[in-house]
């Protein structure tokens, strides 16, 4: 079992990724593959990162699926926008790494979680590149590296979500240090891709947690104080019909979830559409203000790297007028 869970993250790839060809419509842009690496080592941040483990090293903690095997990291395959990404799985140890705003400082925090199908962390795509931007727009932003893999089995959400307890225990931190880190502890949000936009969403819907409190961080509200969720999934209930826009029995919409931004390319292979459809008529139902940024092409997982598709070169500006509009910046 655990053999077969490794192959499947050594070949793990991003469906539907940009690649800037022109000429098509709503159909997904196409891909260049590429020879797929794996070397054992524990990831290490992009120049300027601190990294950080979100628990002492004598904190016992759940093990993803692949148990004790060692951290390593990765190139994905296809490209995205003529490029590879990189990614780390087998994570045990899970940590933030906080890069300082470039400038002035703004106070804002921005929690980045990648996304990576819960078997591994897209590292760069969604990570240290959408860090790049947060702190060359004065926000103080920490990427999430949760422990991976996690696989759902039947297509069900497991009981205990492992990136879950991460990202909550992460913005705990960021609150209860937020005088260190130069931030304002009420203007900490997340950003989150693929299976990281599940999560944001989860974390914006509760303030449970599933592991024991260990200190001042852990009685810090988990819930961030915005959100923006990239080409969602997970969240659909998919046995109704076509049409249907009803919500999987696990998730739960919160009133007190925070004002949302969702980014999502109509053509999306692999997160179908209806998902962020879904969520954001439960928000406003929930009476959660909702703002959504929907284009014809795109694909999936294309996170910040310019395309000729709109959305790979707008949504990043469309995210930061949204920030001001909502008083964030």
């Amino acid at each position: 079992m655990l053999r077969r869970i490794a192959l499947v993250v050594l070949a793990i790839g991003i469906a539907g990724t940009a690649s800037g060809q022109t000429g098509r419509r709503n159909s997904p842009p196409e891909r260049a593959s590429v020879p797929k690496v794996e070397h054992e080592g524990v990831w290490q941040p992009t120049p300027g990162g601190t990294q950080i483990p979100l628990w002492a090293a004598n904190v016992p903690l759940a093990k993803p699926d692949t148990g004790d095997h060692p951290e390593a990291t990765g190139n994905g395959s296809p490209l995205v926008a003529g490029r590879k990404w990189h990614w780390a799985s087998y994570i045990t140890r899970p940590t933030m790494t906080i890069y300082r705003p470039k400038g002035h400082n703004s106070g804002a925090a921005m929690l980045v979680i990648p996304g990576g199908g819960f078997y591994a962390v897209a590292t760069d795509l969604e990570g240290t590149e959408i860090c790049d931007w947060v702190t060359r727009n004065g926000m103080t932003c920490a990427m999430l590296k949760y422990r991976t893999p996690q696989v759902w089995q039947k297509h069900q959400r497991p009981k205990v979500l492992l990136g879950l307890e991460d990202a909550q225990r992460a913005m705990g931190l960021l609150r209860e240090h937020a005088a260190t880190y130069g931030i304002d502890s009420h203007k900490v949000g997340a950003i989150g891709f693929s299976a990281g936009a599940y999560l944001v969403i989860d974390m914006s819907n509760t303030e449970e947690r599933t592991y024991p409190l260990a200190d001042a961080a852990d009685r810090q509200s988990p819930r961030p104080d915005f959100a923006i969720i990239a080409y969602t999934a997970r969240v659909l209930d998919n046995s109704a019909g076509k049409n249907n826009l009803d919500l999987q029995p696990w998730v739960k919409i919160s009133p007190d979830a925070p004002q949302t931004l969702i980014i999502q390319a109509m053509n999306d292979p692999t997160d179908n559409i209806r998902n962020p459809m879904a969520y954001a008529l439960a928000l406003n139902d929930a009476g959660v203000p909702v703002d959504m940024r929907l284009y014809a092409n795109g694909g999936h997982a294309f996170g910040m790297r310019p395309t000729d598709d709109p959305v790979t070169r707008e949504w990043p500006d469309e995210a930061m007028q949204w920030l001001h509009d909502i008083g964030i910046l």
